[in-house]
């Protein structure tokens, strides 16, 4: 294995969101978050090669979210640290091993320790990509086909819509996206009060202008969905009222129209236990007022269990299953397939974070699973994020049509 960049870089959410000054790309100031050693710093990744017997190499790679160390996230990425006890670890529980069925490979690569403890999600993530890669190659089939002949699934015959992210360039971003035609657009990265505004208000004029734009240059046959992430700011604004939430969203889903809004994390508390209920609670309020936008999960959403607890209260519209957060691949494909079950959009998702790996791996999991949508990767923006995993599914959907025989 070997040290490697990720997409993006790793960003200190408690100091940005408290006020940290921008200074060009810098943000000044010292890093809050145990794990950062400032409050923007490089991404990094592990990039993991299974050798088999046969000469053929799995590879997948360890990549951790842009804001690690908090809402029960694993902390930051250091490569360094993490390669040689890995390496170790691989010696003394990988060698020999069988590795003909993803599934089971993935569940051992989620129970490993070192020195008793559970392996961070994000070495459990890139360890599982190799091991589905390995599979695929010995089987001489897709990803997709494995995960799907392993869970008798349906693979989509259609690309999954791809949701780019815009970063802080949210104009610019937004009219490549136009101009691409993404399904989904922009993300906008509204994580402090100074982007959106004391009352909202920034955000409002943002929305009301992406809508005419997307009208003025989109076409009359592009209607894509609205999708801001906006951190929670929208809970700190109106201190968690509900009632004033569901008006502001309310008045942000009239900006929108004639597009669907989504709006993720429009609140945020100190805990899960505290935050299910009041997603509940503002699901509900929205219903009861007959306000068209839906609400995405994406805080504390960092196991299966976890998003199984979300989906059986029945507080959101739509979960973001966040790869990374959830270790090992295999949870990543049960937690969208329990989402479907039960009614609930499932965005697979992950972090700007990842790398161009990670992203054909998400592509084909994305088609096995028939997610509602994926989050283009790697980096945070367009022209990248959109092409590799459109890329990969476009090759993946016309090599399975091809109906090859798979290697026995």
């Amino acid at each position: 294995m070997v040290a490697g960049l990720g997409g993006y870089y790793f960003d200190d959410f408690q100091a940005i969101k408290r006020g940290a000054k921008e200074d060009g790309f810098f943000y000044i100031g010292n890093p809050v978050t145990p794990g950062h050693s400032r409050i923007r710093q490089p991404g990094e990744c592990i990039s993991v090669m299974l050798v088999l017997e046969d000469g053929q190499v799995g590879i997948g790679d360890c990549v951790g979210i842009q804001y690690s160390g908090v809402v029960g996230r694993d902390p930051v990425l250091v490569a360094e640290k993490h390669i040689p006890s890995l390496e170790k670890l691989v010696r003394l529980s990988l060698i020999g091993e069988d590795i003909k069925n993803f599934k089971e490979f993935s569940q051992l690569i989620d129970s490993l320790e070192i020195n008793g403890q559970k392996l961070y999600s994000w070495i459990r993530y890139g360890f599982s990509q190799a091991a589905l890669d390995a599979v695929a190659k010995v089987r001489g089939i897709t990803m997709a086909e494995v995960i799907a002949d392993e869970y008798g699934l349906t693979i989509s015959d259609k690309i999954i819509p791809i949701f780019p992210q815009s970063g802080d360039d949210r104009y610019i971003g937004a009219d490549k996206m136009i101009l691409k035609k993404a399904p989904v657009l922009p993300q906008g990265l509204f994580n402090n009060i100074e982007k959106i505004g004391q009352k909202g208000e920034k955000l409002i004029v943002y929305v009301e202008w992406l809508s005419e734009r997307i009208r003025k240059f989109g076409g009359s046959d592009y209607t894509p969905d609205i999708h801001l992430d906006v951190y929670g700011i929208i809970g700190d604004i109106f201190n968690n009222d509900i009632g004033k939430v569901t008006q502001y969203l309310a008045r942000l889903g009239e900006a929108a129209k004639p597009f669907r809004l989504s709006v993720e994390s429009p609140i945020l508390m100190e805990s899960k236990e505290k935050l299910i209920p009041a997603f509940s609670r503002l699901k509900k309020s929205l219903s009861g007022d007959k306000v068209d936008v839906e609400i995405v999960a994406d805080d504390y959403c960092n196991t299966l269990e976890d998003i199984k607890e979300f989906v059986d209260a029945d507080a959101v519209h739509m979960i973001q299953v966040k790869l990374p957060d959830l270790g090992a691949l295999h949870n990543s494909v049960e937690a969208v397939l329990y989402c479907k079950r039960h009614g609930v959009k499932a965005f697979l998702g992950g972090t700007c974070n990842s790398t161009d790996v990670v992203a054909r791996v998400s592509a084909h999991v994305a088609l096995a699973t028939q997610a509602d949508q994926m989050y283009g990767k790697p980096g945070m923006g367009v022209d990248v994020a959109m092409q590799i995993p459109y890329n990969e599914m476009k090759r993946t959907l016309s090599l399975i049509k091809s109906n090859r025989r798979p290697r026995q």
